[in-house]
């Protein structure tokens, strides 16, 4: 049977996340929600979606609709998802999850209450290469780990209107761009014991540059920058007593790696994938849905608070605030 998704939000995301689904055997979207019926009606005429609605509230009741994906501004993320869960619609959340670790755990008691799945769309937790990166480190390969370096840095031009710069769409570089990093130290390291950060802010008076230091009980740091002013390498290294991975560049997208060992020995994972990769997390997400659970063990939902905590603390030591917390 098909996994039918209903998109909420008309951005680039959205798009993205539709035309992957094509690569599935099972999966398509059946219908768009907007909050005008004519960015909807746009949106499904570039996407071949028949059913469009221009309220958020109308395609939640829809019952043709097995789930929804929230792809709408990250201020709006717990209205829109609480209101779906309450629906009785299972939910994929775009990320950042939300606003903060507060609205996170509001989503969360939401969709217990209401018994239905919800995972955050951390599409990179899903890819083929990070689940061999994850089987290397949990087979010992690379040993005891030490550290991680990532940064996500990409460069944009200064217009106050465009979202990553607008305080009142939740812009800023750690959020959009510094949650790659910091979601992926808490999938090699979990929850850190310590955090500093410090930061610089763009013009707009959000962050235009952070960078911050995880500490871990085992003695690893986790080494995390992002930035809205400069394209940097977006890569990652994990570094272990035994050897370290390098994660090419993009690493939160698909691409290649390698393993090169203390021994001198060398490892290649060369990129081998066809399109953009969101279907992974949609694949993961139906499987949980017609498995009836809740949550994905990939992606718990209590790890998902744990990073919006950790970017809470890392905003707090920058003072970081939006009026839409």
């Amino acid at each position: 049977m098909t996994f039918t998704w209903g998109i909420v939000g008309t951005g680039g995301i959205a798009k993205a996340f539709v035309r992957d689904l094509a690569y599935t055997d099972d999966q398509r979207a059946v219908a768009v929600g907007s909050r005008t019926l004519e960015s909807a009606d746009r949106f499904g005429d570039e996407n071949h979606i028949a059913d469009r609605y221009g309220s958020y509230e109308a395609l939640a009741l829809e019952s043709h609709v097995d789930a929804l994906y929230i792809a709408t501004p990250q201020p709006d993320h717990m209205r829109t998802t609480i209101m779906a869960l309450n629906a009785g619609k299972p939910v994929l959340c775009e990320k950042p999850f939300a606003m903060s670790g507060k609205q996170t755990r509001q989503m969360i008691d939401a969709a217990k209450a209401n018994n239905v799945m919800l995972m955050e769309a951390m599409w990179t937790r899903f890819l083929p290469h990070i689940h061999e990166v994850r089987n290397i480190i949990n087979n010992g390969v690379i040993g005891e780990i030490i550290s991680i370096q990532a940064d996500h840095g990409q460069w944009f031009p200064e217009d106050p209107k465009f979202r990553l710069f607008a305080p009142e769409l939740g812009g800023g570089a750690l959020l959009d761009l510094g949650i790659y990093p910091v979601s992926f130290a808490h999938m090699v390291l979990g929850k850190p014991s310590k955090i500093t950060a410090v930061s610089n802010p763009a013009f707009t008076g959000v962050d235009g540059q952070t960078s911050a230091i995880f500490q871990y009980p085992s003695g690893a740091h986790a080494v995390l920058t992002t930035t809205l002013l400069s394209a940097t390498p977006c890569a990652a290294v994990i570094s272990g007593t035994l050897g370290r991975i390098e994660i090419d560049r993009v690493f939160y997208k698909p691409t290649s790696f390698r393993v090169s060992l203390r021994s001198g020995d060398v490892i290649e994972y060369p990129r081998k994938y066809e399109g953009h990769g969101l279907r992974e997390e949609a694949i993961e997400f139906a499987r949980c849905v017609r498995a009836g659970l809740t949550e994905s063990p990939i992606l718990p939902l209590a790890e998902t608070l744990e990073i919006m905590q950790s970017l809470d603390e890392i905003r707090r030591q920058i003072g970081l605030t939006y009026d839409v917390e």
